[in-house]
């Protein structure tokens, strides 16, 4: 099996675990390191594209998971940490990953919080290495082992 198919296949798998999972991620603290993954994710590689912006602003507005959340209050957040990112990337990463930190406390939350920086960072087939590292950066801001991601 092709890299790329192995990407789109492990992206989909975690959308499906996550989609079971929905019922249980609408806390706050999940909604909120939910959006710093995002950020972290678009801006992996140090810059923030527009294209990359639009693109994971529309892949946010239509995952399922996050549909448990207004769509509006999602979008805030998720700028307001790519504005961090883009002002000084690595200043901001550091209050970024301190947001994603606050799905630690539930186990089920932190790991589909990383579930999805897998889905955002494989969803146009492409899981590079800038954006595998932030996502290894998350696990270890969330007390999880990479190895469980494959990461």
């Amino acid at each position: 099996m092709a890299l790329w198919d192995r990407i789109k296949e492990s992206a989909s798998q975690m959308q499906t675990q996550l989609e079971a999972k929905k019922n249980d991620l609408k806390s706050g603290a999940f909604r909120d390191a939910s959006m710093a993954m995002c950020a972290l994710v678009a801006a992996a590689d140090g810059s923030v594209d527009p294209s990359e912006r639009q693109r994971v602003a529309q892949l946010i507005a239509t995952n399922e998971v996050l549909r448990n959340f207004p769509a509006d209050d999602l979008r805030r957040r998720f700028e307001a940490n790519l504005d961090k990112l883009a002002a000084d990337f690595a200043f901001g990463k550091v209050s970024v990953l301190q947001e994603v930190a606050k799905a630690k406390k539930k186990p089920a939350e932190a790991r589909a919080v990383v579930q999805i920086g897998i889905v955002i960072g494989g969803a146009d087939g492409h899981f590079d290495q800038d954006e595998r590292a932030v996502v290894r950066e998350a696990c270890f801001a969330l007390g999880l082992a990479p190895h469980e991601f494959d990461l």
